[in-house]
């Protein structure tokens, strides 16, 4: 496919990755070529009810559109980097990661309530194993339970059931007093449904079956799917939440070999973000957790060289292998496979294969 007059963009149809694809796009976008977005349904979006663990190996998300690459239907697919498996054919490449957003987790409340805060035996959502061992190993008396869906789904279960029994509150307060305003409150139900955001009232909607306290999210999600200031949210620090692989970066991948591959690095390839998510990646791949397994890996690069945080966990967060060091920056990969090795031999391996059979269990 000629990329000379326009480039193809696959994309998962959510708004979060319509967002991401609207992106990457306004960078490529001009010099006499237009880009055109293709959504494309993957195996994780149609398969609702699963937690991503469950969905078979890594790129439940990233498959179904790089085979559009792969099959010559597009010229490239825009990807969350943390979705991609690390391993992938020969001729499909990682043409360009823009520069990242942030990488972390936010605690999620209803009133932006810390961590150590939550009540005791308090429920919190999450579909990650890594953010679901991380919370157990701060707070074990917490109640861990999944939770699927995109951004604006995840925040309207937390906030469905706390509006929903305010909205019945004013609704019988306003029927004693016969329509008037209620002493309790100071808007009529009418008021105080127009003053609700529009998340909000897509809340008021939702049936859930679990009522959360909180949820964990990435905060790279929320700012990009523009929710990041209608919610209350608590940074949780990334020494102790080591975040996801590639979480917070974009990647897009190309066929090898042809021009989209070219035109796509020039245009948005930052060298920064993509020496830290290769060490990332790289540690990744040698521990070969895969999404089986409760794993951080953070690397920012800080001079001549790169800090990286490894952390390795049980699934019920009891055990933990960790550990921080600087790479060389000139050979960042081979010294990151090099820390992984070291890793495994000190009890990561051990880790990792207890959490897959307790997975396949």
């Amino acid at each position: 496919m000629s990329t000379r007059g326009s480039i193809r963009l696959a994309t998962r149809g959510s708004d979060l990755a319509l967002r991401q694809a609207a992106s990457v796009s306004d960078r490529l976008a001009g010099r006499r070529r237009t880009v055109e977005t293709v959504e494309v349904s993957t195996r994780g979006d149609e398969i609702r009810d699963e937690l991503i663990h469950r969905l078979g190996k890594t790129g439940a998300f990233v498959r179904a559109l790089d085979e559009q690459v792969l099959g010559d239907d597009v010229d490239a697919a825009v990807h969350s980097m943390k979705d991609m498996p690390t391993e992938s054919p020969a001729e499909l490449v990682v043409a360009g990661v823009p520069d990242r957003a942030t990488a972390g987790d936010v605690l999620v409340t209803r009133d932006g309530v810390d961590l150590e805060d939550l009540p005791a035996k308090a429920t919190v959502g999450t579909s990650s194993l890594r953010r679901g061992a991380q919370l157990r190993a701060e707070r074990p008396d917490l109640q861990i339970e999944p939770l699927r869906g995109n951004v604006d789904t995840r925040l309207e279960k937390l906030l469905a059931p706390g509006l929903q029994r305010e909205h019945q509150q004013r609704l019988e307060a306003a029927d004693e007093t016969e329509g008037e305003h209620p002493d309790a409150f100071e808007a009529s139900v009418e008021e105080w449904f127009d003053a609700l955001s529009e998340l909000e009232r897509q809340a008021l909607e939702r049936a859930v079956e679990t009522e959360y306290d909180a949820v964990v999210l990435a905060e790279a999600g929320l700012e990009r799917s523009g929710l990041l200031e209608t919610v209350g949210t608590v940074r949780l620090p990334k020494e102790r939440f080591v975040p996801s692989p590639g979480q917070g970066a974009i990647a897009v991948t190309a066929r090898a070999g042809t021009d989209a591959v070219e035109t796509i690095r020039s245009a948005i390839d930052d060298p920064v973000t993509r020496v830290e998510t290769t060490v990332e990646r790289t540690i990744l791949a040698e521990l070969g957790g895969g999404c089986i397994a409760p794993i951080g890996v953070y690397a920012v690069v800080q001079g001549e060289y790169v800090r990286v945080i490894v952390q390795v966990l049980s699934l019920d967060g009891t055990e933990t292998i960790e550990r921080t060091a600087n790479l060389p920056i000139e050979d960042h990969a081979d010294a990151a496979a090099a820390l992984a090795a070291d890793l495994r031999e000190a009890g990561a391996a051990a880790l990792i294969d207890r959490a897959r059979e307790e997975a396949d269990g």
